[in-house]
């Protein structure tokens, strides 16, 4: 089974990161065909992996028609996608189903990796054989494989959130070279492509896609180590990274990949926001997985409440895609899942959003008209164009919704300030609870404004959603440096 922990001490929780990984096909990391199989049907290396053919449920982008008005593009994402007793992967793979979704799997490659093959991990700057998350059993990893078999197959995204999951400044992410970065995505895809021999089942069922080809996106652990993981990334294939701190603004390139980074959301009733994951969310609410019983209702609302506030800026203004980061937890007795799964449930079926995958997501960019995305990307954050969507995006347009001329926003300045604020906050040990007034505030944040406000407007500020927190279920006693405690005031925007 996967470790109860995820590991990492709550002490040391303000200083932590988060992570994500890009996927990779070519390179020295390996062929992108895995070696002589080309485009042939059949299993790969040790039958861990077979080349299928297109993934099932794939529809192919299309380019908006000038003037047309972009579509609501929503992304939700876990972190390590493993199968335990808690069956909560199974479980959001039933709930994408019900609402006719897909969604990206960040894969842990130490879980598909049984503690007595343990030393086949040579992690950088740490002792050969270990994990901060630990590693699995062999119950555990036929769970897991099952479930990536069965996502792959109802059209989610497989990506990767590397292996051990270090973080901080003794060995972390963020003091990895290049190469390092490099030989940790090596051994992530290994992990996956011979999972049968090194848990000693050669007889279950190959998963069914050829990881080389597949992996195109990650998130890095605790969001450390970017800069360096994106040096190396683009030569692996990789087509997207979502390792970053960002405002609700359209996506840019940055090192030939997709920008899709976690963004920052309103936080109902105080007034700062944090980054759209469960994790900086209970990090702000209680600083531990286990707070008050009597809170976990209130924190599990709040959460929710705060992403459809972000869905709607979005939805009600730039249309930029909302990007959601999760992990397979029960922290606050099970808070967070219940905020996620209620969301899904309240945006996936408004009109004109698409609840997809990061590679869907970047396959409709690379799609676009560039000069149409360069337009967006001149939308500040919760505005529609002050002329309307039709006049703003054709050709005859200035294109651009910022006062002073057509510059277009450069994607990712926003949030790096954002992000270097964040950092100096967790350090200073203010992320978890806030400063005094900012724990009795009681300030909303920015409402979103703009000429389509009242375009396609769901009541998500007025409506009552209140599930009952759920009695069962474990919580660790220990947590995985999953993201700093990121917060900036509502109004530095």
């Amino acid at each position: 089974m996967l470790p109860a922990a995820r590991k990492a001490v709550l002490g040391a929780v303000a200083t932590a990161l988060v992570m994500g990984l890009a996927a990779c096909s070519g390179g020295d990391g390996g062929s992108g065909l895995s070696g002589a199989l080309g485009n042939r049907l059949g299993q790969i290396g040790d039958g861990s992996t077979s080349y299928t053919g297109a993934q099932p449920g794939q529809a192919r982008p299309e380019r908006m028609k000038p003037g047309q008005k972009p579509p609501q593009f929503v992304v939700f994402s876990w972190d390590g996608a493993g199968e335990d007793d808690t069956k909560l992967f199974s479980h959001f793979r039933e709930v994408g189903r019900k609402h006719g979704i897909t969604m990206t799997y960040f894969l842990s490659g130490v879980y598909l990796l049984p503690e007595s093959k343990a030393e086949l991990y040579d992690p950088p700057r740490h002792e050969r054989g270990r994990s901060d998350i630990g590693f699995n059993d062999t119950k555990g990893i036929k769970a897991t494989v099952r479930e990536l078999r069965g996502a792959w197959l109802d059209g989610n995204e497989i990506g990767t959130h590397f292996n051990g999951h270090f973080c901080g400044p003794l060995g972390g992410g963020a003091t990895w070279t290049p190469e390092e970065w490099k030989s940790e995505l090596v051994q992530a895809k290994s992990f996956v492509k011979k999972w049968r021999t090194n848990a000693g089942l050669p007889r279950e069922q190959s998963l069914p896609f050829d990881y080389d080809r597949e992996l195109v996106g990650a998130r890095t652990p605790c969001l450390e180590g970017r800069d360096n993981f994106l040096r190396v990334a683009a030569k692996q294939g990789f087509r997207y990274d979502s390792s970053g701190i960002s405002e609700q603004i359209w996506p840019d390139k940055k090192h030939g990949l997709w920008d899709l980074s976690l963004q920052l959301v309103p936080v109902p009733g105080r007034a700062f926001e944090t980054l759209s994951t469960d994790y900086n969310f209970m990090v702000n609410q209680s600083g531990t997985a286990k707070g008050a019983p009597s809170m976990h209702t209130f924190w599990g609302n709040q959460m929710r409440d705060g992403l459809i506030k972000g869905f709607n800026r979005a939805y009600m203004g730039n249309r930029a895609p909302l990007v959601i980061g999760n992990h397979f937890e029960s922290w606050n007795g099970g808070a967070y899942m219940r905020a996620v799964e209620q969301t899904i449930g309240f945006v996936c079926v408004q009109r004109d959003v698409r609840c997809v995958s990061f590679r869907q997501l970047a396959d409709w960019l690379d799609a676009q008209d560039p000069e149409v995305l360069r337009r967006l990307r001149t939308l500040p954050v919760g505005r529609a164009p002050r002329s309307g969507w039709k006049d703003f995006l054709t050709a005859a347009s200035s294109g651009s919704d910022k006062p002073g001329g057509s510059t277009p926003a450069r994607a990712g300045a926003g949030p790096a300030r954002s992000g270097a604020s964040a950092s100096a906050t967790a350090e200073s040990g203010v992320g978890g609870a806030g400063s005094a007034p900012e724990a009795k505030s009681a300030l909303g944040v920015r409402a979103a404004t703009g000429p389509s406000a009242a375009d396609d407007v769901p009541a998500a500020g007025r409506t009552s959603l209140v599930w009952p927190a759920a009695a069962g279920g474990s919580v660790p006693d220990r947590l995985a440096h999953d993201g700093p405690a990121a917060i900036r005031p509502a109004a530095a925007r």
